[in-house]
């Protein structure tokens, strides 16, 4: 049986949006396979897209942060070695019937039907940045001044965080996702945020405004619930769009033949960079019981870390997947993850995307870069640009 050493982080050299060259490999060989987590501990690494499906959706693996087990160091956390329970309101760390309960009080908040009730507003916004840019030339962070912004407008509204603190609240939002942030910066992020958010629970339960923040004070919600809900819900419908735009922008920009295949058809092309770019890379879970996957046996307690990098990239779902093709079928892919953790915001990104990206190549035609952009290291939960450099013809 294979078996992985360590989990591998470094991308092919020249291929930033590949994912790494071993995991590649691994699926091809065995996509369940054993691998020893930084700990010492002895558990399992899925790299199969059918594999990935049948993990994410058995309840017999668990979410619960205080069970899990992380495949790769983190800095700052070099000496950690259990993980703390998930903090109130975090949907992300834990089961059912918590999970359950947080899960039906907010889907029917992000349906289709009602995110895609925000197109025009979104359209509004991203003109307003890009009228912006206009201003800007001759070379242009296209990261702070549109893929940021943009969602972050958004998101903001969504919630209903007063525009006055939108700057503050992105600051700390910054911290919690930044490369070059110190641990104690990070944390600091977190309690700031928390802090922030807790304020605004409060300031929404004496005086609701239209927003879906104050319809959530209307459930049984506790106030450290909403605080915690309200905190993730502002950070990753943030910083996991954001990347998106920005590294879906880089690789079109790489791959400029399929700019009209975006600006045709819009809503299969940004599926095809979902599938492509995965952002969201690695997810995690640990085994409450014996279960057996693709004629594997995982234990009870053993750690297993799926891969949705490769398990996107896997041939046996889609024929010839390391090629960015936006005329591809990309629908199933895992990008958003799958079962009953998948990603409540999934909605809210496709219509930003949809309507940011083709809008900023049909007002920048001969959008280029002019060096080379900053990654993410591959560290990070979220992989991203931090930095592209862009300019274009007047």
């Amino acid at each position: 049986m294979s078996h992985l050493s360590e989990f591998p982080l470094a991308r092919p050299t020249g291929c930033p949006f590949d994912p790494p060259t071993a995991l590649g490999a691994l699926r091809a060989e065995e996509p369940l396979a054993r691998m020893t987590y930084p700990d010492g501990h002895e558990g399992w690494v899925v790299t199969g897209y059918a594999e990935a499906r049948a993990v994410l959706a058995d309840s017999r693996f668990s979410s619960r942060q205080e069970l899990l087990r992380m495949p790769y160091r983190m800095p700052g956390m070099e000496q950690m070695t259990e993980m703390p329970p998930a903090a109130v309101g975090d949907m992300t760390g834990i089961d059912a019937p918590e999970h359950t309960r947080f899960r039906r009080l907010l889907a029917g908040k992000f349906t289709v039907r009602r995110m895609r009730q925000l197109t025009e507003r979104v359209a509004a916004v991203t003109d307003e940045h890009i009228e912006a840019m206009r201003e800007l030339r001759p070379e242009v962070d296209l990261v702070q001044a549109f893929a940021h912004p943009v969602p972050a407008v958004m998101i903001c509204e969504l919630l209903g965080v007063p525009y006055a603190d939108r700057e503050t609240f992105q600051r700390y939002v910054s911290l919690l996702f930044s490369a070059d942030a110190l641990p104690e910066e990070r944390y600091e992020g977190v309690v700031k945020l928390h802090e922030y958010v807790g304020e605004l629970v409060q300031a929404k339960r004496s005086k609701p405004t239209d927003d879906l923040f104050s319809d959530l004070t209307s459930t049984d919600m506790t106030d450290d619930e909403l605080a915690g809900i309200g905190g993730l819900l502002l950070a990753a419908g943030l910083d996991t769009t954001a990347n998106q735009i920005a590294l879906g922008s880089y690789a079109l920009l790489r791959h400029p033949a399929q700019i009209p295949l975006l600006l045709k058809d819009p809503d299969r092309a940004i599926e095809e960079l979902l599938r492509y770019l995965t952002i969201t890379h690695t997810n995690v879970r640990s085994a409450l019981e014996d279960v057996e996957i693709g004629g594997q046996l995982i234990k009870a307690g053993e750690a297993v870390t799926v891969s949705l990098q490769t398990a996107n990239r896997d041939p046996l779902r889609f024929p010839d997947p390391d090629e960015l093709d936006l005329t591809r079928d990309a629908i199933g892919h895992v990008t958003f993850g799958h079962g009953v953790h998948q990603c409540l915001g999934q909605q809210l990104a496709r219509v930003e995307m949809r309507v940011a990206m083709p809008a900023l190549f049909t007002a920048f035609p001969t959008l280029r870069l002019v060096g080379e952009p900053a990654l993410r290291p591959g560290h990070q939960s979220i992989y991203g640009v931090q930095y592209l450099p862009v300019t274009w013809d007047s």
